[in-house]
């Protein structure tokens, strides 16, 4: 139910490990499901078993069964299981799947967010991005890029995010200024960008799309403002589109 809903507003999942994060997220919102329906009955049992017609005069007892705590243990315990067998697991999951995914030839951006747009950094054909440096930032050179360095003659910058489709993308969070949040709801994935780091998320993409990434951590009063767009495209397509821009950076 929970993922035809998300189908249905446009949120299907377009990622590999995507329907591990559905899975959770389902397994969730049918707990708390169960949880609002025992608390309503509960909160209509009072409402009638205390009615104050029904107990004109006060009990200083209180109740005397231990019903009430075998529920709080019996939640706890769901509660760990959750976390326990759910959450832990696949956080461990995708944290060691960052050397697999090495291995596997996957595309390198970086990503730089700022005040309140995103903008995406490739290595170039050689592979190897050139450096950059915050201090070098200007209206011709909005990166920091060090036009010094011989390993970023051939390196481009692209205000769409272009991946190709099958192939696992590793994606280095940064930001020039304040905290942001690269978020991309149809691949499950999201990541703080913080400014002086750069802090590696990946996936890998297994549909042709287009669609909007997003800030999501508060950064200002443009916070709303602050999309950006992505491509998820063919091998090929996205093979000679790298190979122009690279090779036109090269020439200069």
């Amino acid at each position: 139910m929970i993922l035809s809903i998300l189908k249905s507003v446009g949120l299907e999942n377009y990622s590999a490990h995507g329907q591990d994060i559905d899975h959770l997220i389902t397994v969730v919102h049918y707990f708390m499901f169960i949880l609002f329906i025992g608390w309503t009955f509960f909160f209509g049992y009072c409402l009638w078993r205390f009615w104050h017609k029904r107990n004109p005069k006060a009990s200083y007892r209180g109740m005397q069964s231990h019903f009430s705590k075998h529920i709080e243990i019996g939640v706890v315990i769901v509660e760990l299981a959750l976390l326990l067998g759910f959450a832990f697991p696949m956080w461990n999951e995708r944290v060691d799947t960052f050397d697999r995914v090495m291995k596997q030839n996957p595309i390198r951006v970086r990503v730089i967010g700022w005040q309140f747009a995103w903008m995406y950094h490739y290595p170039g054909e050689d592979g190897i991005f050139g450096h950059i440096d915050f201090r070098k930032v200007s209206n011709s050179n909005p990166l920091g890029l060090d036009l010094n360095d011989p390993n970023g003659k051939d390196d481009f910058t692209s205000s769409i995010l272009k991946l190709p489709v099958g192939r696992p993308a590793i994606l280095q969070i940064t930001s020039k200024d304040v905290i942001h949040n690269f978020s991309i709801v149809p691949m499950r994935i999201q990541q703080d960008a913080i400014p002086g780091k750069e802090v590696p998320m990946w996936f890998t993409p297994i549909q042709k799309m287009e669609t909007s990434v997003i800030c999501g951590q508060l950064c200002g009063q443009g916070h709303a403002n602050m999309v950006g767009a992505m491509e998820v495209i063919s091998e090929k397509s996205y093979e000679n589109w790298f190979s122009q821009q690279s090779q036109k950076m090269a020439k200069k």
